[in-house]
């Protein structure tokens, strides 16, 4: 019988109760992952206070309760995904870790030069760059799948790339940017055709579709416990039985083995033989309690409140004036990817999170998609079962917000942008002093207000003249694209100016160039710039892209600074 509803759903999660700058968290980043019920949480717990020990290695009742529990999920996972035995269900750290072991064991021992190893364009880094790196071990070469104009592989096009050279198709059940279900399918059924392997990304899948690996025919599929509400650290590898048999060990050391001698070792069976060292144990067992979770609540019930609420975030983002989709169409599964006119993502998610949203922004580890749309980045809503349509609505009326607050500073400016900085060899003499950023700060008492003085002064800043952007200025390390010009002048004095296409970055610039220009070495060098940070109440509200982003620019200032 199913017995999911919202109200009872969303109390098993209890950060959600949290606040977040003063806001009640609104978490619309479920695509990166999922935040955990507490019968996950106590699970962890139980198992550290009740049954720790290792697994499958010691002759006394803790090791065999351990070893039970740990095993008993193997057998649940099996009937999750519809597996033939157990022997099929090997544990990883996480579906990267999963693609991993796949491409070392069975690419490394198979592919020769000039086999051919097929991607798509939406494909995640997770399962782009282990194929690069062993297509490089092997003299293997990668051929692309393009895509429609709603995001999915091309099934039209499937043959003009799938070929007798191909020996392996590797795709995402549905892109973590686009959120459409590829035609999986008919691929697999074209690569079957030519003698080709497939492995299916479940990623993005598993905690928003009904996943039977049978019924598909794939020959792997991997997934991560933490996009299904599940423990970090914890990914399953799903590989037809005849093909795991015959590929060698992924890793070497305790568990993976029968018998060693210094001349000669015998590996162990499945599915052990890919699992060396002592395993995530704890996060396996709460991977199971994650299971019976979804069970209990009803997953069908949850699915179609996803697809309902889904289709209702849809129509309201629909009415947001300036918002793009990246793709044609309404995706799948919640997952929302777009642009704002003539607004930086950062800027745009920077915004959101002064008031307690927590979204995602920039390529989503997914840059030759990026490139294959001919953008910089997007911004990414990715929504569960513990989402409400309220939330929906507040987050339509946030970036209705911030589109009027452009539209309104464009009236009185004339412009989205400011004065660009023409003379490459001029430096502006409008840099605050510290103090005045102190003051600033210390009118601002909440985060929502502090990142208020933050975008004015990235619109107060100016611009550097385009001749300025180069790679030698361009700063390493800050997600959005950033510019750091250094000067010294006959003094010694060190004169700095900087950019970025977003103008949280450029108010982050004008708040550390306050330290530092118009200074010697010396009193750059001497000058406490985590102290100013922590006063300033920058690092604990940034989020870790935008923290590093900050230590990104002080590393550069000091970096030019040693130039000289």
């Amino acid at each position: 019988m199913e017995k999911f509803t919202f109200t009872s759903f969303r109390q098993q999660f209890p950060i959600l109760e949290d606040l977040i700058n003063g806001h009640a968290l609104v978490y619309f980043d479920n695509a990166a992952t999922t935040q955990k019920p507490i019968c996950v949480i106590d699970s962890y717990q139980n198992y550290y206070q009740l049954n720790n020990a290792n697994v499958h290695r010691a002759s006394h009742a803790l090791s065999a309760r351990a070893t039970l529990a740990f095993e008993n999920v193997r057998g649940k996972v099996r009937t999750f995904i519809n597996a033939n035995t157990n022997k099929e269900i090997i544990w990883t750290k996480g579906s990267t870790e999963s693609i991993n072991l796949v491409a070392q064991s069975w690419g490394r021992s198979t592919l020769q030069v000039n086999d051919e190893i097929v991607l798509s364009y939406s494909e995640h880094h997770a399962n782009i760059v282990p194929w690069q790196i062993v297509a490089q071990q092997t003299g293997a070469k990668i051929k692309v799948l393009p895509l429609t104009l709603s995001g999915q592989i091309d099934v039209e096009q499937l043959e003009s790339v799938i070929g007798e050279r191909t020996r392996i198709v590797c795709f995402g059940h549905i892109s973590n940017v686009i959120g459409k279900i590829n035609p999986i399918k008919e691929i697999i059924r074209v690569a079957r055709k030519y003698k080709a392997l497939t492995l299916v990304d479940g990623a993005q899948a598993i905690a928003h579709l009904k996943v039977d690996v049978r019924a598909l025919d794939c020959d792997f599929y991997v997934f991560s416990a933490h996009k299904m509400y599940g423990p970090t650290g914890v990914g399953v590898l799903y590989g037809k039985r005849e093909l795991l048999e015959k590929m060698p060990p992924y890793q070497a050391g305790g568990e993976m083995i029968k018998a060693v001698s210094f001349e000669q070792t015998t590996f162990n069976d499945l599915p052990h033989k890919f699992e060396a060292g002592t395993p995530n144990i704890a996060g396996v067992v709460a991977l199971g309690s994650t299971i019976t979770f979804l069970e209990q609540q009803g997953h069908a019930a949850l699915l179609e409140y996803e697809t309902r609420l889904k289709q209702y975030c849809f129509d309201k983002l629909s009415t947001v004036e300036g918002l793009t989709y990246i793709v044609n169409e309404a995706p799948d599964i919640p997952v929302f990817s777009f642009t704002l006119a003539n607004q930086h993502n950062h800027d745009v998610a920077t915004a959101l999170d002064s008031v307690g949203i927590a979204v995602r922004s920039g390529h989503h580890c997914a840059m030759p998609l990026m490139q294959y749309l001919h953008i910089d980045g997007c911004i990414r809503l990715s929504l569960s079962a513990y989402n409400s349509f309220e939330e929906v609505d507040f987050v339509v009326q946030q970036l209705k917000s911030i589109r009027k607050s452009m539209l309104e500073e464009n009236e009185k400016t004339g412009t989205f942008e400011h004065k660009e900085i023409t003379d490459s060899n001029s430096f502006a003499t409008t840099h605050l002093a510290v103090d005045d950023i102190y003051t600033i700060f210390a009118k601002a008492k909440s985060w929502d207000s502090k990142h208020r003085e933050i975008m004015m002064l990235g619109k107060k800043q100016l611009r550097l003249a385009e001749a300025d952007k180069t790679e030698l200025s361009l700063i390493t390390g800050c997600e959005s694209q950033a510019w750091l010009v250094c000067n010294r002048e006959n003094n010694d004095i060190f004169r700095f100016k900087g950019d970025s296409d977003a103008k949280v970055i450029r108010g982050l610039f004008a708040i550390i160039l306050a330290a530092v220009d118009n200074k010697t070495a010396a009193q750059i060098s001497a000058f406490d710039m985590d102290k100013y940070f922590n006063e300033l109440g920058l690092l604990q509200h940034l989020s870790p892209s935008r923290g590093n982003g900050l230590r990104a620019i002080v590393q550069k200032i000091y970096s030019s600074i040693e130039l000289y």
